[in-house]
């Protein structure tokens, strides 16, 4: 291993914003006071089958970033951008100085998107179809990288980056991907998440026509409802979340608040089919395995997991059936809990907000709840944490899940700063 690295990877900050708020702390207090971030969204005269979706509608204000990088942004990177401008707050100080801390080509970002600009494409073509003509900047708008370019110019970000699209596992696989880069000794920090947002009747409809989408047009309780009897597709979210993640000497010796520690992550495909989640379970249980395997715990350490829980039929029966698979008997006593039921599904920005959920778990104690589960599937027969919170002093492990379609599938271990 390079000498560069201790080989250990700390988080010390995040930063997120979603439908429920515009930073980790609205968010998390909107979680612990059973708040949902979606509602009911017309789209007249469309063929969409969906009623409910995630729209934020007092998104935070731009004035800190760049007119010169704004001007080119399509929204999830403009999203990405204030994630990210929380996490760095968070780990280095609102008015830090980075080249204070470390040479900018030691500094990198992994920043990713599953469907990107699709807006703005959409957007750009329908103008220049019904006009001629369209934005100057529509081949940067629609550039699924725009979005780390935006965040590396933006802190003078000039070490490793990285764009992953890997659908609904992008934001963990950013995470992981980042650990292994900064172990590598590749960089002393780096930021690392994800951001989606699509709003525009095209885009929609293109996942609505695919039948992943709720199709509950009335309940909001059964219109995100993981593991439950009730569940029919997950609810289109927007938002982003990002984590800042370091070498533990460097963050130790510039003194650093360690909010927790990556410990484990795993990354397997399932090769098997576009959208559906392979029926012989192995690669997500080996992504399970594989990250308590390189966190060095066996898994009946675990004692919480933040599920994908997308509150889709396929993806909780199989995410169930891998649990019981990769935790053997400890999946049955083991507290496991899907927050897409308060947020509805942020896509590429889902993995990261969920890994900062799973982080703020062990750093408060509180377990959220999945709400809406009033009608269980008996084969979804785990301890999903059923509407009521729980709290349990000195979590020392928690596991976060996230798939994708394309048969990504993606896990990360999270130790408390205290292990």
């Amino acid at each position: 291993m390079n000498k560069q690295s201790s080989g250990r990877v700390v988080v010390t900050g995040y930063g997120a914003l979603c439908a429920l708020g515009n930073s980790v702390d609205e968010i998390w207090t909107s979680i612990e006071n059973y708040k949902v971030g979606y509602r009911r969204v017309e789209y007249p005269g469309a063929p969409i089958v969906a009623k409910f979706f995630g729209v934020m509608d007092n998104k935070p204000p731009r004035k800190p970033f760049s007119k010169a990088i704004l001007k080119f942004l399509p929204e999830f990177a403009k999203l990405g951008l204030s994630a990210a401008a929380e996490a760095i707050h968070m780990a280095f100080g609102e008015k830090a100085n980075l080249d204070d801390f470390c040479s900018p080509f030691e500094r990198g970002v992994i920043f990713g998107t599953g469907w990107g600009a699709q807006d703005e494409s959409t957007i750009q073509n329908n103008a220049f179809r019904e006009n001629g003509s369209a934005s100057p900047f529509s081949n940067l708008l629609v550039m699924p990288s725009v979005g780390t370019a935006a965040i590396s110019m933006q802190w003078n970000l000039r070490g490793y980056q990285n764009t992953p699209v890997a659908a609904c596992a992008t934001g963990s696989i950013a995470i992981g991907d980042a650990c292994e880069v900064i172990r590598s000794g590749r960089a002393k920090f780096m930021l690392a998440g994800g951001g989606e947002s699509i709003r525009e009747g095209f885009g929609v409809w293109s996942i609505d026509a695919l039948r992943a989408l709720s199709k509950e047009q009335e309940s909001l309780e059964k219109a995100c409802c993981p593991f439950s009897l009730d569940r029919n597709g997950f609810v289109l979210s927007e938002g982003a979340a990002v984590l800042c993640l370091e070498d533990y000497e460097f963050a130790k010796a510039r003194g650093a608040r360690i909010l927790a520690e990556v410990v484990g992550y795993g990354n397997y495909s399932d090769a098997s089919d576009i959208t559906s989640p392979a029926e012989d379970l192995l690669a997500r249980t080996m992504t399970i395995r594989t990250a308590c395997t390189q966190a060095g715990i066996p898994v009946d350490a675990i004692e919480y997991v933040n599920a994908h829980g997308t509150s889709t039929p396929l993806n909780d029966l199989n995410e169930t059936r891998a649990l019981k698979l990769a935790l053997g008997n400890a999946a049955y006593h083991t507290p496991i809990s899907s927050t897409k039921s308060y947020t509805g599904h942020l896509i590429a920005a889902t993995g990261a907000i969920e890994s900062i959920f799973t982080i703020r778990t062990i750093e408060t104690g509180l377990m959220p709840a999945t709400i809406h589960l009033n009608n269980p599937d008996s084969e979804c027969d785990l301890d999903y944490i059923p509407n009521e919170h729980r709290r349990k002093s000195c979590i020392r492990y928690a596991l976060n899940l996230n798939y994708g379609f394309g048969g990504s599938n993606s896990a990360l271990v999270f130790a408390s700063a205290n292990s």
